[in-house]
C-alpha cells in the first residue's frame, strides 16, 4: 500500500462533515470514544417510518475519524437501524481483514489504513455511534 494514510481525499472529507450540529431533541443519541487516540463522536438521529430522517453529529476526532464521520453523515439519511448495524459490522470486519469492502459509498479511501490497526477505532467511531443511536431511537 503506497497511498499515504492522510491523503487529499481524507483531508477534504475531514473538512466538510455534513450534519455537523447536534439535533435539538433526538429520538436516539450515542457517543463513542476511542481510548487509543481520544477521538470522540456523538451521533443523534430521528427516525420516520423506521428510517433515519435526521442526523446530527458532534465530531472531535482525528482526520480519519472526521472523514469517516463525513461519509457516514452524507449517506445515513434513509437508512434503517438494521442497515446501519450491517454497515458498522461490515466496516469492522473489513478493517480486521475478515470481510469484503463494505457496501457504503467511498469507504475504499481507508484502504491505506488497513495495516495501521491503531487507526481502526477512530475510523469505526461514527458507524458505531450511528448504529447505537438508531437502535435507541427504534426502541
Amino acid at each position: 500500500m503506497n497511498a499515504p494514510l492522510y491523503n487529499t481525499e481524507i483531508l477534504r472529507l475531514a473538512a466538510s462533515i455534513p450534519h455537523h450540529e447536534r439535533l435539538a431533541s433526538p429520538m436516539g443519541s450515542s457517543e463513542k470514544r476511542s481510548p487509543i487516540c481520544g477521538s470522540r463522536v456523538t451521533v443523534d438521529v430521528n427516525l420516520a417510518d423506521g428510517r433515519v430522517s435526521e442526523i446530527g453529529m458532534m465530531v472531535r476526532a482525528c482526520a480519519l475519524g472526521q472523514a469517516s464521520s463525513s461519509l457516514l453523515a452524507a449517506n445515513a439519511i434513509g437508512k434503517t437501524p438494521v442497515e446501519l448495524v450491517a454497515a458498522r459490522d461490515q466496516l469492522t470486519a473489513w478493517l480486521a481483514g475478515e470481510g469484503a469492502l463494505p457496501d457504503w459509498p467511498d469507504l475504499d479511501i481507508f484502504t491505506p489504513a488497513l495495516t495501521v490497526t491503531a487507526r481502526h477505532p477512530s475510523i469505526r467511531l461514527a458507524f458505531e455511534a450511528a448504529a447505537d443511536a438508531a437502535a435507541r431511537a427504534a426502541a
